[in-house]
């Protein structure tokens, strides 16, 4: 999350607290004040007509929040320089415009929450809500807002109150509002029956350590760099510095130590009186510090490695990391959520499949136990007429056996009705081969009985073949997942070596500018020496001009002017002192005359330096 990202939030908040109505528009006039207040903060020059000029064909009516986006990108947002205006200030200044209208505790009830709380825990929200208008937090995110504030309060953070809390009417789609939040927070639902000094504390440790990239504070024994005593400084670790103060207000800064990939941090064994010591290496400086106990020399440690990683990585704040994979880990988990409901629809379609299968299976069984139904029905009509023919065709040849005996005597003369005897023999006989084919009839329906189930078994090998394919599928869908990890590792790989090198190549400009600076700190001495040596070179060209004069017997000494080149000596006895005067004021002109020089060629040389470094 960039930092117009961020400044667009607050800046949400505050138009839609000037939008009364509720209608998405705000006056002009009303966004005029609000774009001089942002552009006061932010530290830029403010064009009082810009506005004018944006909107000259819209006179007549309000603004929406779309048609003040181009105006707010162009003449404000796109001139913040980071690090020229203090964020804090943008984060109030939209507070004040957002909270008269939509923060309004209960002032008859006993609230845990001071206005200056709210305005923390409202840019705490701001920092983890999602990156949607209207802003909006999810259920993880507030999870892990609670938790951080629970530990700072040392206490544990009561899961039940959370579910009821997303259980309520208030709460749309499993997603939580600013207000809702605050208000959840001003009632005590979290903090009941804590005291409000410890809720104030613990909502400013989190919000140095989320909102003000703060890694790790507290007390740590230094040792100093000259003197080599020990004393007592207030440490606040950042994501590329490490500053330490005189106490824990923070007022007093001792110094500050600047973290980057070149740094390293060692564990010390316990001497001089000191315990749980711990030194941070730099490329100037060794930096030795002492904690309380162990645990504390292990979390600063781990705290300054973290730090360097970061600046090793190019990252300049550990929450917003961790808030990104904490989005990516969420977008993963809903992905494999979205492909085991799709994985689950499948084998629905598949169970449904196989369940119209097993139907129609069954029905087949049905039919086939029908048709052997009726199969035995048939088989026991047809045995019930064979068995009624039999006696049939019994009783009849007994009756002809009966007329056979009777009627030997008469075999002459019904030898006619014999006749129509035979003939009926052969009817029974033919009804005999009808009966067979009747029982060939019936093998051929139990042979198609055993075809039928056949049949039944191919459909049960087709159904185990569709099984494997699905299980096949499974796999190959389990490695493409496999496969997309391990292309992400080699990107993730690949932009840690490209980051390492955007670093060599950033310490090695750095590592120019101090040689730079260290030759300029050269020239700067070595001018100071020349202008030393010319000052030196006047004060005795002065002192020899004292000491050349003679003085006669009886003459009072004279005032010193040492502004006046020479003086007119009376003659004296001694007819060569002219001459020895005249020499040394010849030498002593001499001698001025190379000062100057020198003193013109140092003049020389400072120009030409300083046209070095403009040039540079």
């Amino acid at each position: 999350m960039d930092l117009r990202s961020e400044l667009l939030k607050s800046i949400w908040y505050g138009f839609t607290a000037l939008d009364l109505e509720k209608s998405g528009k705000v006056s002009k006039s009303q966004l005029k004040v609000l774009s001089h207040n942002l552009c006061t903060v932010l530290c830029i020059p403010h064009d009082p007509v810009a506005l004018e000029e944006h909107f000259r064909e819209d006179d007549d009516g309000p603004v929406s929040s779309q048609g003040y986006m181009p105006y707010l990108n162009k003449y404000i947002l796109d001139k913040v320089v980071e690090g020229s205006f203090n964020k804090e200030d943008v984060d109030e200044l939209c507070w004040t415009l957002t909270a008269k209208k939509n923060y309004k505790p209960n002032k008859s009830s006993n609230t845990v929450l001071t206005d200056q709380d709210a305005f923390r825990l409202w840019c705490l929200f701001n920092f983890l809500s999602e990156d949607k208008y209207p802003l909006v937090m999810v259920p993880d995110e507030l999870e892990y807002l609670l938790k951080k504030l629970c530990t700072a309060m040392s206490i544990e953070l009561n899961c039940v109150e959370l579910e009821d809390l997303f259980s309520q009417d208030s709460v749309q789609q499993k997603c939580i509002t600013v207000w809702v939040f605050l208000e959840m927070m001003a009632a005590g639902k979290v903090t009941a029956g804590i005291d409000k000094s410890v809720i104030s504390m613990a909502i400013e440790e989190v919000y140095r350590e989320i909102v003000g990239d703060v890694l790790k504070e507290g007390y740590l024994w230094k040792r100093g760099q000259l003197r080599r005593n020990w004393k007592e400084r207030w440490f606040t670790l950042r994501a590329s510095n490490l500053f330490y103060y005189t106490g824990e207000d923070r007022k007093e800064c001792q110094g500050n130590i600047a973290l980057d990939g070149n740094c390293c941090v060692e564990v010390l064994p316990d001497r001089d009186g000191k315990r749980c010591m711990f030194c941070l290496k730099t490329l100037s400086k060794t930096y030795e510090m002492s904690s309380s106990d162990t645990k504390q020399r292990q979390e600063w440690t781990t705290a300054i490695q973290t730090a360097i990683r970061l600046h090793g990585e190019g990252k300049t704040s550990l929450h917003k990391d961790l808030k990104l994979k904490r989005h990516e880990q969420r977008e993963q988990r809903e992905k494999k959520q979205q492909a085991k409901e799709e994985e689950l629809q499948r084998l629905r379609a598949l169970q449904e499949e196989r369940e119209r299968k097993l139907a129609e299976l069954e029905l087949l069984r049905e039919a086939q136990k029908q048709a052997q139904v009726l199969l035995e029905q048939d088989e026991e009509r047809r045995r019930q007429q064979h068995e009624q023919l039999q006696h049939t065709l019994e009783v009849q040849l007994r009756e002809a056996e009966e007329v056979r005996i009777s009627m030997e005597a008469e075999m002459a003369l019904k030898e006619e009705e014999a006749e129509r005897q035979r003939k009926r023999i052969r009817e029974l006989e033919e009804m005999q081969k009808q009966l067979e084919e009747a029982l060939q009839q019936e093998i051929k329906a139990r042979l198609d009985e055993e075809a039928f189930r056949y049949a039944q078994a191919g459909l049960l090998a087709e159904e185990e073949e569709k099984m494997k394919a699905l299980m096949t599928l499974q796999e190959e869908q389990e490695e493409y997942i496999l496969k997309t990890q391990r292309e992400k590792l080699e990107l993730k790989q690949e932009m840690e070596a490209k980051s390492q090198a955007l670093d060599e190549a950033q310490r090695e400009l750095e590592e120019v500018r101090a040689n730079r600076h260290r030759v300029d700190q050269d020239v700067v001495a070595a001018q100071r020496k020349l202008h030393q040596a010319s000052t030196n070179v006047k004060h005795w060209n002065v002192q020899m001009n004292r000491l050349m004069r003679p003085i006669g017997p009886g003459d009072k000494r004279p005032l010193l002017r040492s502004a006046l080149p020479s003086f007119q000596i009376p003659s004296q006895r001694d007819p060569g002192l002219n001459l020895r005067r005249i020499s040394v004021s010849d030498d002593q002109c001499k001698e001025n005359e190379e000062c100057i020089e020198n003193v013109d060629d140092g003049r020389r040389c400072d120009a030409e330096l300083e046209r070095r470094k403009s040039h540079t």
